[in-house]
Order: C-alpha cells, then sequence, then structure tokens
C-alpha cells in the first residue's frame, strides 16, 4: 500500500476496531497518534505493539466530543509532525433504548459523540490538509446508518448523519487535494459481540450471506485502502465491509 503523507490521527483507537486500524496503518510505515478518552493504559498498550513490530506511534487522549480539545489536539499533532496528512474518526458511542423509551438526553449524547465530533474532525483536518494541498479522511459509519435498527435511533441517526456529511465534505473538499470517504461495517467480531450469546450471534449470521462477523482486520485494511494513494480518484464513497448482509 503506498501513501504520500507521513501521519495519521486514529480517534478512539485504544481497542476494538480503532486499534486494529492503527496497527494496520503503523504497518504501512504512517506515524499513528493513537487516542484515547479514558482507557489510557489501553492506548499506551496499542503504542507499545506498534513500536514493538518495528513501527512509530504517539498517545494523544482528548475526548472528540469536546470541540476545544479536538483542536488542540490536531494543534498539538502538527506543531510535532509539521502536518496531519491523515484521520480517521472512529470514536463512538452507543446508548440503545427503544424509541418512545429515548429521551432527549439519550439521543443528543450520541449524536455529540458519533456525530458532531466528526463533523468537528473533519472540519478542522481540511483546515490544516488544504494548506499542503493533501490529505484524506475515513469516517467510520455503520450499516445500522444504511438500514436503521430497533433500539438504536440514536445511533442510526449519528452513522446515516456521518454518510450524508462525508459527501458534503467530499464536495467541498475536492478542489483541495482533500478526499473524504465513509466505511460502514456489518457485524465484526470485537469484545462488544464477544458477550453475545451463540443464539443471538446465530440469528445474525444467517442474515449474512458470507454467514460470519467480520474481523477487525478487514475493516482496517479497507480504511488504509482509501487513505492511500490506490484510492486516489475516490471521494465522497460509502464502501460496505459487510459480508454482503447490505447489497442496496
Amino acid at each position: 500500500m503506498k501513501f504520500s503523507g507521513k501521519n495519521v490521527l486514529v480517534t478512539g483507537s485504544s481497542r476494538g476496531i480503532g486499534a486494529e486500524i492503527a496497527k494496520t496503518l503503523a504497518g504501512f510505515g504512517l506515524k499513528v497518534w493513537v487516542n484515547y478518552r479514558s482507557g489510557a493504559a489501553e492506548a499506551d498498550k496499542v503504542k507499545e505493539m506498534i513500536e514493538a513490530a518495528g513501527g512509530n506511534a504517539a498517545v494523544i487522549g482528548f475526548d472528540v466530543s469536546d470541540e476545544a480539545a479536538f483542536i488542540d489536539a490536531i494543534k498539538t499533532i502538527v506543531d510535532c509532525d509539521g502536518e496531519l496528512s491523515y484521520l480517521v474518526n472512529n470514536a463512538g458511542i452507543t446508548n440503545d433504548k427503544l424509541a418512545l423509551r429515548m429521551k432527549t438526553e439519550d439521543f443528543m449524547s450520541v449524536i455529540n459523540a458519533n456525530l458532531t465530533s466528526c463533523f468537528i474532525g473533519c472540519r478542522e483536518s481540511m483546515k490544516v490538509m488544504r494548506k499542503k494541498k493533501f490529505g484524506a479522511v475515513v469516517n467510520i459509519a455503520s450499516i445500522v446508518g444504511e438500514t436503521g435498527n430497533g433500539g438504536q435511533t440514536n445511533y442510526a441517526a449519528s452513522k446515516g448523519g456521518v454518510i450524508a456529511m462525508t459527501k458534503s465534505f467530499a464536495i467541498e473538499a475536492a478542489t483541495s487535494g482533500i478526499r473524504y470517504n465513509t466505511i460502514t461495517p456489518g457485524f465484526i467480531a470485537t469484545e462488544m459481540t464477544d458477550v453475545l450469546s451463540d443464539e443471538v450471534k446465530e440469528s445474525f449470521t444467517s442474515k449474512i450471506p458470507m454467514a460470519r462477523f467480520g474481523e477487525a482486520r478487514e475493516v482496517a485494511e479497507a480504511t488504509a485502502f482509501l487513505l492511500s494513494d490506490h484510492a486516489s480518484y475516490i471521494t465522497g464513497e460509502t464502501l460496505k465491509v459487510n459480508g454482503g448482509m447490505n447489497m442496496a
């Protein structure tokens, strides 16, 4: 995989899909800034794993839903490295409830963590990247943002918003040489899915044409492709990494 930039910020990369993205990108020679909100020890472990494999990483802690903190973090990265080449907006939360029982604060907490934070990252990265007329951003959304899901009105709205917003950023940034794309993972084997019962897992698997959960590595490699020079003429697109679960 070929990259013209030298560094990348991956939000929410202390565990799960984010950690796998961080390790994969480091394996391709990028300096990776590992972000965490509360899992400092986990972020340090990801950094150690990257360095043990011969890669380059730094840890940066901040809450992506805190606008001032996000702006300061990008400034810190640019002050240290002289640029921000790539950004992966991966951080997010869930707060599942049936819509009739969902309070406005339950809805907005997920919107702010998943959508507003992504907007801040996209906007601030554009400010930095357009100075060099180069950069790429990948926003991690979800199949739920395409299909909806009972009990996840807030999550579906946030991820559907990410998909639409990414297209708008792609239009605005194209002449500045900056690309914005989205990945919508389906059911991916992570710590969150490990706690599901075998019965629930089988129910989900029966709906997936490839008859298995995806691996975090598969999302990470798709992310690397969209950031890389191999995707230099791809922007505003949504790459579905879901085993064929949603082909529409």
